[in-house]
């Protein structure tokens, strides 16, 4: 039985002026239905290019992305992408921006049916009263808000989020951060997130894979995460486990980044 989204010992080379640089190296995982996953390690392990590679935009060199069971080759409708910036039509506001997306989508569902769905996902993100505001006169955090309630609305079957909380201050960051929880509970939609952040995937993810430290980054391990669902910050921070969980991980990034284990092998449960 397959799982919905399957890495398939991905390996991804670059051509340099110094030679071939090898960024990946037999990367593979299986993701569940609702499952919510971080991708955590290192700067330069590689972690945005292999979100690249499963949204469609980097092809793996060696390997592949397996959905349902077919191996994919490029982007497709069924994976909605947030990045870093919010990267946002200046010249629309951020219901336009957000009706765009949907329009283009879901070409198939009547007028009412698509301003609806718009209307669905702005409140959800909490931006409805903002909405009417252009790009440049909202906050950074809203606009961010407004990237993720355009990638939500579009019902993507795969949510990639590549860290897009790390540009913002603390205080915005933890408020997105359980905007994004409140949402994803409502469909369990499959998440895959790029993070740097030990606390953040902690909080946010069912499973953390671990990436070695490039170039040729690795699986090091997948950690399970045994926080109940829903999940509250107070009370995963009081949970008995959390800190042997984040010891773990900073035992990994610290010290076992080079030394990974056969890839997909838990560490804890």
């Amino acid at each position: 039985m397959y799982a919905p989204l399957e890495l398939s010992a991905i390996t991804k080379v670059f051509s340099t002026p110094a030679g071939p640089f090898t960024a990946l190296d037999q990367v593979s995982a299986r993701i569940h239905d609702g499952e919510f996953v971080c991708l955590l390690g290192h700067s330069g392990c590689g972690k945005s290019t292999l979100l690249s590679i499963i949204a469609g935009l980097e092809r793996a060199t060696l390997g592949g992305v397996i959905i349902e069971g077919t191996e994919i080759d490029g982007p497709g409708a069924e994976r909605a992408v947030v990045f870093q910036t919010p990267s946002l039509l200046p010249w629309l506001t951020g219901r336009q921006n957000v009706r765009l997306a949907v329009d283009r989508a879901s070409a198939g569902k009547t007028r009412a049916q698509r301003a609806d769905q718009v209307e669905r996902y702005l409140q959800l993100l909490g931006i409805g009263d903002v909405a009417d505001q252009l790009p440049g006169e909202l906050s950074l955090g809203t606009e961010q808000c407004v990237s993720m309630a355009r990638a939500l609305a579009v019902e993507p079957r795969f949510l990639l989020l590549d860290e897009p909380f790390s540009m913002l201050d603390s205080l915005t960051r933890f408020e997105l951060q359980n905007t994004l929880l409140k949402v994803w509970e409502e469909d369990r939609r499959i998440v895959v997130m790029v993070t740097h952040d030990i606390d953040e995937a902690l909080y946010l993810a069912d499973r953390l894979i671990l990436m070695t430290d490039g170039p040729a980054a690795r699986v090091g391990e997948i950690l399970d995460i045994p926080f109940p669902r829903p999940r509250r910050r107070a009370a995963v921070l009081a949970h008995p486990r959390y800190h042997e969980c984040r010891r773990l991980v900073i035992e990994f990034l610290e010290h076992h980044a080079d030394q990974s284990r056969p890839n997909g092998t838990p560490a804890f449960h």
